[in-house]
């Protein structure tokens, strides 16, 4: 058989692939021509009939429209356009990629509907100008590390923050961290791997694109999570995956923010009565700026009940920021 007529069945699909749809069709007539024209494949309308009865029996899902010349349009896509929509704008306007490979990717789901529906793709979602991660080789440190979670095995890498020259420094000169990945978290605009840290001698994180190069997966096995360890709870008690000591708070809440106390910590945080006004929330959570930054954002309607010592150093973050404002 002709290598030509063995692809034939081929460029049909690819056809109707890429020119039709729920509201586009082609002719048998349109396909013969088209195979002629660009593929250089003389048929018959019989034949290219056959061919579509043979995709459909593969599974391929083809609408026939009864006419006095049928129509045949492709309408069993893996995605639909709504779907493909909301892939695109979580790619636009996810940090973490890289500005070239989110428009790489873009392109790649266009290519998944017809030519028609191209244009309805053009997304029209303000993501605030947002600033793409600049690290290219994250996909590769993604896979390194996924991999090295499938495998249950130890990760070394370097890290990097930036000076105030905006150059990429490495931290702690240079140090390699060993590190047990345990999951992939993507929280706040970022991707994180949470895990135990042979430096920090405890469960911590690291930013994903902040990591120098693919990371090196040992040969060793990695270290169990702590019997203890329940990482919904960890993630719940995290702001913005600050690794900070962890300490159990009780806070003072107005009534009117029940709404973003159990949008941080869930629905299982514990609350007690305080007053017709406010109630008590009882957390375990990472202490630090980041922290008191979140309960200042608040405007007093949260307040920090105790321990003493988490009570006076917020008080001290505030003193210090008012004086800053007054120099």
């Amino acid at each position: 058989m002709d290598i030509k007529a063995k692809l034939r069945p081929f460029y049909v699909a690819k056809m109707l692939y890429e020119q039709t749809d729920e509201d586009h069709y082609l002719t048998i007539a349109q396909i013969m021509e088209q195979l002629e024209k660009d593929y250089g494949i003389s048929t018959s309308r019989g034949t290219v009939g056959d061919d579509i009865k043979a995709l459909q029996e593969l599974g391929v899902e083809i609408e026939v429209v009864p006419s006095t010349q049928k129509r045949f349009s492709l309408i069993g896509r893996r995605f639909d356009l709504p779907e493909l929509k909301t892939l695109i704008d979580a790619v636009e306007s996810a940090r973490f990629i890289p500005k070239e490979k989110s428009a790489a990717l873009v392109e790649k789901l266009g290519s998944l509907t017809s030519q028609h529906n191209t244009e309805k793709l053009v997304r029209n979602v303000d993501v605030e100008n947002r600033i793409k991660a600049d690290n290219e080789k994250i996909y590769y440190i993604m896979e390194a590390l996924n991999d090295a979670i499938n495998a249950n095995k130890k990760v070394s890498f370097q890290y990097f923050t930036y000076n105030v020259r905006k150059e990429q420094k490495l931290k702690y000169d240079g140090y390699t961290y060993i590190f047990s990945p345990y999951k992939l978290i993507w929280n706040g605009d970022y991707y994180y791997v949470v895990g135990y840290s042979e430096k920090h001698k405890g469960i911590g994180s690291f930013r994903v694109d902040r990591i120098v190069r693919c990371p090196k997966i040992l040969e060793e096995d990695a270290l169990q999570p702590p019997k203890n360890f329940d990482l919904n709870v960890y993630l719940n008690s995290m702001f913005r995956m600050y690794n900070g000591q962890r300490k159990q708070i009780e806070l003072v809440c107005s009534n009117d923010v029940m709404d973003a106390i159990i949008d941080k910590f869930g629905k299982d945080v514990h609350v007690l009565a305080n007053d017709m006004k406010s109630f008590r929330a009882v957390i375990e959570t990472s202490v630090g700026s980041v922290f008191y930054s979140w309960i200042f954002g608040f405007g007093g309607r949260v307040s920090i009940k105790s321990p003493e010592d988490v009570k006076t150093e917020y008080a001290e973050m505030v003193r210090t920021a008012a004086e800053a404002l007054s120099e």
